[in-house]
């Protein structure tokens, strides 16, 4: 069996770029002209980059074991996924989500709904440093409550997609937050102090645009009907009670205190599981039913029905297989050095500061687009761009931060990566409709370009000063 590192100079760029234009070219035609879906692009890409490896020398044995070692990196990710569809089921069959909805309502106003929904999003996302966490719990809630004012589902799932990610980019709680710094040597809290000049703007911008927004919905009137007949539903057809705010307060308790995501949120579809049992008067047969194959209603009203007919283990397959082919593709482009030739052809590019921090984006974000992976979009990039970033003596917490700025922050706008399908999934919004609202995710990347031209905020790397012997003009070499 041949070695990755002793292939990977033997390919050329055109080589590695054969299954890269063959999953746009093909992903392309399938999406926009046959409208179908992702898969089977993705799963015929894998066959041709699995050709060109065997083309170059690999052997069979070699790439399967790439896409499985692939596929287990994101194990966790999709045990996570099908945790969320148990909870989302069980929390609307629990008439947690339809309380959080009706009382929603009646505290919310259209014009500042989306202002509210990120900076909410973001405190949430903050106090946890899960994106995940926060859409599939508030995420859910405030999606019905925007739905019930009459505001499209695009811009709520953006304003969420937004708030989501900026604790996941900025909490010291955060997998990612941790992931970027550990990767190229930098200290979290200098990571994180540095981030703010990115983050912070893109924030303040965000709002703004929220608001803004915001506006053309306050001249549209309020359907005090239609509010009223969301509500005389959801009381109707379940109990609707501010004690069923605890489970949620539980769930998102439980990972603030560092509980591991996946046990948490198990805990949280137990605790709708009983909400269902005893609050709801349901029985636990029923409920195992819905734990699995998701909750359904027919009220006669489309957009409750709509809203409320979801969740469960198997509504989260269609994703899982998404991400399982996604990370086959990535495993072979990876362990064959496809990828790495790719981005090698990048750093030929950096000839300013200004073109590497460019470079960076654009690597973290084909890292997102190929690998499918958030993780592997600071890992492979940050590891490959390191000593660029010391040749140019920059301070390597600028290559933490763009990881993120980029790696972080664009990973939920594919649909086959592992964000954006837990995304899609869990909001019922697909990534090319909500990521031109997900203002926060957008503005984080051109910023940290736009400032890498600039000069704002990129840190010299500080050089000790060399004592001068005494009595010469020589500087004293120091062990």
């Amino acid at each position: 069996m041949k070695s990755t590192e002793n292939n990977e100079k033997k390919i050329s760029i055109w080589m590695a770029l054969i299954p890269i234009v063959f999953l746009v070219v093909s992903l392309s035609v399938t999406l926009i002209q046959f409208e179908g879906e992702a898969h089977i692009p993705l799963l015929l890409s894998t066959a041709v980059a699995a050709i060109v490896a065997l083309k170059l020398g690999y052997k069979w044995e070699f790439l399967e074991k790439s896409m499985i070692q692939s596929i287990s990196v994101a194990m966790q990710a999709i045990l996570i996924l099908m945790v969320i569809g148990v909870i989302i089921g069980t929390w609307i069959a629990g008439g947690i989500v339809p309380t959080m909805i009706y009382y929603g309502l009646e505290l919310l106003s259209p014009t500042f709904f989306l202002v509210t929904t990120c900076i909410l999003c973001s405190i949430v996302s903050f106090a946890t440093g899960s994106s995940w966490t926060t859409a599939g719990t508030v995420g859910i809630a405030v999606l019905g409550i925007g739905q019930g004012l009459g505001i499209p589902v695009a811009m709520i799932a953006g304003a969420i997609i937004s708030g989501a990610y900026f604790g996941d980019k900025m909490s010291p709680l955060s997998d990612s937050t941790n992931l970027a710094p550990a990767v190229v040597g930098v200290n979290l809290y200098q990571h994180i102090g540095h981030m703010i000049y990115t983050t912070g703007p893109a924030l303040i911008i965000a709002l703004i645009l929220y608001g803004i927004i915001g506006i053309r919905f306050a001249d549209q009137s309020v359907d005090i009907e239609q509010i009223q007949l969301i509500k005389t539903i959801m009381s109707e057809y379940f109990v609707i009670s501010p004690w069923l705010f605890i489970p949620p307060l539980i769930v998102i308790t439980l990972v603030v205190l560092r509980m591991p995501a996946l046990p948490g949120m198990t805990i949280g579809g137990i605790l709708g599981v009983l909400c269902h049992v005893f609050v709801q008067g349901g029985d636990l047969g029923n409920a195992i039913n819905i734990m699995y194959g998701g909750f359904s209603i027919e009220t006669g009203v489309e957009m409750i029905d709509s809203l409320l007919t979801r969740g469960g283990l198997e509504g989260m397959m269609y994703t899982v297989s998404l991400i399982i082919l996604a990370m086959s593709f990535g495993g072979i482009l990876e362990k064959t050095g496809m990828l790495q030739a790719i981005m090698k052809k990048l750093i030929a590019l950096t000839n300013s500061t200004g073109n590497l921090i460019a470079t960076t984006v654009a690597a973290c974000i084909v890292s997102n687009a190929i690998t499918a992976d958030q993780y592997l979009s600071h890992v492979i990039p940050g590891r490959m761009f390191a000593k660029k970033y010391k040749e140019k003596n920059l301070a390597l917490k600028n290559l933490s931060r763009t990881l993120e700025d980029a790696g972080t922050m664009t990973s939920s706008f594919f649909p086959w990566n592992t964000c954006g399908a837990f995304m899609m999934a869990t909001l019922a919004v697909h990534p090319f409709e909500y990521a031109p609202y997900a203002f926060l995710n957008i503005l984080c990347p051109i910023i940290a370009v736009l400032f890498g031209y600039l000069g704002i905020t990129i840190v010299k790397e500080k050089t000790a000063e060399v004592p001068v012997q005494p009595g010469t003009n020589k500087r004293v070499q120091s062990l």
